[in-house]
């Protein structure tokens, strides 16, 4: 298989994403992906060995889109509650973009049994959010007491839940921003220090 960061893989993958959410998992095809990558259908084979070996690829591409932005827009020596701003709206940003692919890798996902794949595409994000909240415990921002890889992950999650229940779920019942500044103010009362 070759590398993700060739460019005909990235072709591959957003040629993937624009089928794919046109036509569905199921009716699109390997040719019409190549066609639109611009790319022999045989080379598809060289990085992935069926289309639904996309679906983690997907996944790990919006994941790696979703952390590059935040950590372009963070600001080095920002405070934590600064860095999660950033982390919600980013993400609502990315799911609101992406809702129809997201709804596709969740079922395609599941319906290949690839979840423990999941957790290796979720890897750098989850410490990515773990070493920022190092940081914040020893600058004494959050409680010392936080178990640092297990609230990453609930936050991550917490987020990325709360995004696609507001875009996918259409639970819209609330302005956007005053839907982020509740989530904020939950997770801020959970890790604040008393």
């Amino acid at each position: 298989m070759q590398k993700k960061s060739d460019d005909k893989y990235k072709r591959i993958l957003q040629a993937s994403i624009e089928v794919i959410s046109e036509k569905g998992l199921h009716k699109a095809s390997i040719s019409e992906i190549a066609k639109q990558a611009g790319i022999a259908q045989g080379t598809f084979y060289l990085y992935f060995k069926s289309k639904h070996d996309l679906i983690p690829a997907i996944a790990d591409y919006l994941l790696t889109l979703t952390l590059k932005s935040v950590q372009e827009e963070v600001k080095e020596g920002e405070s934590f509650w600064d860095t999660l701003k950033v982390l919600i709206v980013d993400t609502f940003k990315i799911t609101e973009k992406h809702k129809d692919i997201i709804v596709l890798v969740y079922s395609g996902l599941a319906f290949n049994h690839s979840l423990d794949k999941w957790e290796l595409v979720y890897e750098p994000y989850y410490s990515w959010i773990g070493n920022v909240m190092e940081k914040a415990v020893k600058q004494n921002e959050i409680r010392s007491t936080t178990n640092v890889k297990w609230t990453s992950k609930t936050i991550i999650n917490l987020i990325e839940n709360a995004a696609e229940r507001y875009y996918i779920g259409q639970e819209q019942d609330q302005s956007l921003e005053k839907y982020q500044a509740e989530l904020f103010n939950f997770i801020k009362r959970s890790l604040l220090n008393e």
